[in-house]
């Protein structure tokens, strides 16, 4: 029980790595808020975790700037606090070459994961600094290390927040909170099975051979499990992270080796 007592909140909680580090959050006794966009989804998504009250949902797009700060806010009107940060939510969106790059695609990029994640630490903030702690984590990606043809501005918006989250870890380090980014590898979640096809095409390839190209970079030859990103998660959002902030972690087999 790592984190008994302590309260997570969750961008983009209801499926993939953000339903994962939900479920390893509520297993360590947190308890957890959870947003997303679809309203049924959250509803069915709490009974299917099952656990009362240690668990809350709040609808909002993580592109409106009124529905992340609210989601904050509603968590620490629920719970009276609020421990842990996980700023889950963002995607690739339009993968295009740079010539054919919208501005709207590029703003898109931006809103969706550096906006989303600025306005939800920004907001965070104030109780974790009134309550002298607190663990920010942010869900970057192996593209916030190294680039990737058509992957522009994904990549631009991941490699931003790395550096945010640099820059909060040396502003806030003497205050008890820590800030720290997980960047993970390929990852077959409900999105990938959706989506990636589309983004497959794009690289000339099937899906079964887009995620065979990606295994082939890493180390152990195959993509990351969920759980081994929660897992990570759990030991930065528990006392024994308190020593560790300002680094990317790379869960993605060795892809990225630093």
């Amino acid at each position: 029980m790592k984190l008994q007592g302590k309260i997570a909140a969750i961008t983009g909680g209801t499926a993939g790595l953000g339903r994962g580090m939900a479920e390893a959050f509520l297993a360590e006794g947190a308890s957890v808020a959870l947003m997303a966009r679809n309203p049924e989804k959250g509803a069915k998504v709490l009974e299917e975790l099952g656990v009362g009250d240690r668990a809350i949902f709040v609808a909002g797009d993580a592109m409106n700037q009124a529905d992340v700060e609210g989601f904050i806010d509603a968590t620490v009107a629920n719970f009276g606090r609020i421990d842990i940060l996980v700023n889950n939510a963002g995607g690739a969106g339009d993968l295009q070459p740079m010539v054919n790059l919208s501005d709207e695609a590029f703003d898109q990029a931006m809103k969706w994961n550096v906006y989303s994640t600025f306005w939800a630490t920004r907001r965070a903030l104030k109780p974790m600094l009134a309550q002298k702690h607190g663990r920010i984590i942010n869900i970057s990606s192996m593209e916030g290390k190294h680039g990737k043809p058509i992957f522009t501005a994904y990549t631009a918006a991941k490699h931003a927040i790395n550096g945010m989250t640099k820059s909060l870890a040396r502003e806030v380090g003497t205050e008890g909170i820590t800030a720290n980014c997980i960047c993970p590898g390929l990852v077959i979640t409900d999105i990938i099975k959706d989506n990636g096809p589309a983004v497959a095409a794009t690289m000339g390839m099937t899906l079964d051979e887009m995620i065979a190209h990606f295994a082939q970079e890493s180390a152990i030859k195959r993509p990351n499990k969920v759980e081994e990103i929660a897992a990570v998660a759990v030991l930065l959002a528990s006392e024994a992270g308190a020593g560790i902030t300002g680094a990317m972690f790379s869960v993605d087999g060795g892809t990225a080796q630093y």
